[in-house]
């Protein structure tokens, strides 16, 4: 499986890694709505998994892959400690408060709602648990993780990240 995966990122990599993020938001909203809400097959909301999986797929893995690229070209240090410093500064300066806002207001749009009452409800509160989660998630991810599977290692943390955001937009 693993080598598959492999074939497939070399061979496309914005497309593999956007379909693994949609995969992958869609498993985090399941575990959502069945593990934290207990609502059951029966009452499983599908047009929310949708939701996560069309925005995974089409805006955040998309945006994630181009992302680390752009790290990875224009942040270059000789020092690798203080380059990790800087990608993991860079991401949770401009990365993380844009693409918060962008889920929200993104949901919200799909949802038929008011992105600037989602924004207002939910966007400190979802900001401030993201700084408790991924400055440290981002510094293994920039030390150890080769650039191609950078937004893989994400997504799998982000399936409880995504968990949580799913719970939160529908709360």
């Amino acid at each position: 499986m693993l080598g598959w995966y492999q074939a497939r990122l070399a061979a496309r990599p914005l497309l593999t890694q956007s379909i693994t993020t949609a995969v992958l938001f869609a498993t985090g909203d399941t575990i959502a709505q069945q593990a934290v809400e207990k609502r059951g097959a029966k009452n499983h909301d599908m047009a929310r998994t949708g939701r996560m999986a069309l925005y995974g797929g089409t805006i955040f893995g998309p945006a994630a892959t181009t992302w680390f690229k752009f790290l990875a070209r224009n942040v270059v240090m000789k020092n690798k400690t203080a380059e990790t410093a800087a990608r993991v500064a860079c991401d949770q300066l401009i990365f993380a408060p844009t693409f918060i806002g962008v889920f929200l207001s993104s949901m919200a749009v799909l949802e038929g709602t008011s992105p600037r009452e989602k924004l207002d409800k939910s966007y400190a509160s979802a900001l401030k648990t993201n700084y408790f989660i991924w400055p440290a998630v981002q510094g293994i991810n920039f030390t150890f993780v080769p650039l191609q599977h950078r937004v893989l290692f994400v997504n799998v943390i982000s399936i409880g990240w995504n968990c949580y955001l799913s719970y939160l937009n529908s709360s």
